[in-house]
């Protein structure tokens, strides 16, 4: 009886387990009890995973035995994928380390390199002995017959490598989302590159139309129909989502500036890259001295109207970038780096999306940027560092003067504005005036729209080589900065309308040890660690000895 009644209690206990096993099998979740909600996905991210029908497939090669910093990186990334293969059971995720196999080791590293995955080379010298390792923080995404690539670590030229871990973990989920949106999403936003008024020509933005073209249809768009067609070409414009006008030097004539007025008020949006003073490098580097001159491109009362003024001035900054130049005499002369106060490196606001977690942006010969009140709502998103000055125009550029040291009491102009995103119901320019030419529909108050306005085509310039483009952003030395990562963001943000941009608000606090501390305690802490439990496990053991010898003895 007793026997029975063992085997019954057992059985039961074993439907029991299965039961509650069963139960919590379907009632498996995942519970984010971080404070930042880090691994909560966005509602954009999940809306964009929804429409997958097709494996997707992830090769990360983020794999291997690294320092802390990038182990902190693998693990984010290993929990962000999992929570993008919990709402979908057609994500897989390869985890991939090319350089395991010491046998296709350097096949593997010269092919990932070719294709564009450039190595973070991680240099060791905490034994005495400098090592290097080389480590790929990238990803594949494969979806369809379509293939992109993921960066998993924001590099940047500023910052320690903890804190552009901290950067790239903030901006994880923004990089995974952006890439699925890549393979996923079709092209349905229309973008007009303006020409006409003497933009640059593609060979000079080319690596920012390869950069966007992924995400939008691109097409050139002229304005020279305009003096014959002057409503055609309004409507033919209005077919697209966004004009981008990059670095124009001929100034619009009124009719073209109606188009683009009624452009802007049915709604809209503009990119403009656009200079008030004449001032090139090239002709610095040919002749050696240049005279700065004004630009008038007929647009001061357009963008006066819509609440901004681009001054007739130039800024310089102490917080600048180098140029390369050739110092000493004949064959001696080598090519060194020279501060170069004309090229200021915009900081970024760190409040909008569009520019959070942004490297530095490169100008050349960048005129400031004033607001004018009105009701449009005006964001700044780039400055100039509070080291600078203002030089009016006409003035005459040397650069001879970039070895003299600059003197630094002179530049107390503080912070000029560069880049300015404006947002609103914006007011015709030709409202309550006699209008250039006769229009169907004309609208005196527009829609909501927005416009960014940057004072310098060269932001969007990419150097050319042997009548080939050079990558945007990128010099000499390998150095890169923010301005492709800018003008993309600009774009999405102008046309985004899934709220996918502004995953790159979402704030996630690293917490990580001070190295400094840790080395002046490391001592204290390995004593408190290993020496203090042996010392009260003997004393316990003593202890313990000595009342049980008393209680028998």
């Amino acid at each position: 009886m007793k026997k029975n009644k063992t085997l019954i209690y057992i059985l039961a206990i074993i439907i029991g387990l299965v039961i509650i096993n069963a139960v919590s099998s379907m009632l498996y979740g995942r519970f984010d009890l971080t404070k930042d909600k880090r691994y909560t996905l966005s509602e954009a991210s999940k809306q964009l995973i929804t429409s997958i029908d097709s494996p997707l497939i992830i090769d990360v090669f983020l794999e291997g035995d690294f320092p802390s910093e990038f182990r902190l990186l693998q693990t984010e990334v290993r929990q962000i994928t999992e929570e993008f293969q919990l709402e979908t059971n057609n994500i897989k995720i390869n985890y991939i380390n090319p350089t395991e196999d010491e046998a296709t080791r350097e096949q593997i590293i010269e092919q990932l390199t070719k294709s564009g995955l450039e190595p973070y080379v991680n240099t060791d010298n905490s034994t005495g002995k400098v090592t290097q390792e080389l480590i790929f923080p990238w990803a594949y995404a494969s979806y369809k017959d379509k293939r992109v690539k993921i960066p998993l670590l924001k590099r940047s030229i500023t910052q320690g490598l903890q804190e552009q871990i901290n950067n790239s973990v903030q901006s994880l989920e923004y990089a995974f989302a952006d890439g699925f949106s890549k393979l996923i999403k079709p092209k349905q936003k229309k973008i007009a590159i303006l020409k006409g008024n003497g933009e640059l020509n593609d060979i000079y933005i080319a690596d920012f139309l390869k950069t966007i073209q992924p995400y939008y249809n691109l097409a050139q768009f002229t304005l020279d129909s305009v003096a014959t067609n002057p409503q055609g070409t309004l409507d033919n414009l209005k077919a697209y989502d966004l004009i981008v006008a990059a670095k124009p030097s001929e100034a619009f004539s009124e009719e073209e500036k109606l188009v683009l007025d009624q452009f802007t008020m049915n709604g809209g949006k503009s990119l403009w890259l656009t200079e008030s003073v004449i001032m090139d490098k090239d002709s610095l580097y040919n002749g050696g001295t240049a005279v700065s001159i004004m630009r008038d491109l007929n647009l001061n009362d357009f963008f006066f109207k819509y609440g901004i003024r681009v001054n007739p001035s130039l800024v310089k900054d102490l917080y600048s970038a180098p140029i390369m130049l050739a110092i000493g005499e004949g064959s001696q002369a080598q090519l060194q780096p020279v501060q170069w106060q004309y090229s200021p490196l915009a900081t970024s606001n760190q409040n909008h999306p569009v520019t959070k977690n942004l490297e530095l942006v490169k100008y050349d010969f960048a005129s400031p940027i004033d607001t004018l009140k009105n009701d449009i709502d005006k964001i700044i998103l780039l400055q100039s560092s509070s080291r600078s000055k203002l030089e009016g125009a006409p003035a005459q550029i040397s650069l001879a003067d970039v070895t003299k040291i600059p003197n630094e009491a002179t530049y107390i102009a503080g912070s000029q504005n560069l880049a300015v995103l404006l947002e609103g119901e914006f007011a015709s320019v030709y409202d309550k005036r006699i209008l250039p030419f006769k229009i169907r529909n004309f609208k005196s108050k527009g829609k909501p729209t927005k416009m960014v306005v940057i004072s310098d085509g060269d932001v969007v310039k990419n150097d050319v080589r042997r009548n080939r483009p050079l990558e945007l952003g990128v010099d000499y030395r390998g150095f890169e900065y923010g301005n492709k990562e800018f003008l993309l963001n600009t774009i999405n943000y102008l046309l985004d309308d899934t709220g996918l941009i502004n995953i790159r608000a979402k704030e996630i606090n690293i917490a990580y040890l001070d190295s400094d501390k840790v080395k002046d305690n490391k001592g204290k802490w390995q004593l408190i660690n290993i020496a203090f439990p042996l010392l009260f496990l003997a004393l316990f053991g003593f202890i313990f000895n000595y009342f049980r010898k008393k209680k028998y003895t």
